[in-house]
């Protein structure tokens, strides 16, 4: 399988438009062998120091 990783993802932080919780999507990725993981949030920019705590390990790209 080619490597996989979501360039679009919107957290419980993107107001109106994301209700996962950044543990859970970070634990997701993970387990299904992604590489990295991209936050890109709408209007604000709480979610990056969530994810950078929850996973040190894991590379994340940041978007607004």
């Amino acid at each position: 399988m080619q490597d996989f990783v979501h360039l679009h993802v919107h957290t419980q932080y993107s107001i109106l438009d994301g209700q996962a919780s950044i543990p859970r999507l970070v634990d997701k990725a993970m387990a299904d062998g992604m590489k990295g993981i991209a936050v890109t949030d709408h209007g604000d920019m709480f979610g990056i120091k969530a994810v950078s705590y929850t996973h040190l390990t894991l590379p994340t790209i940041y978007s607004v």
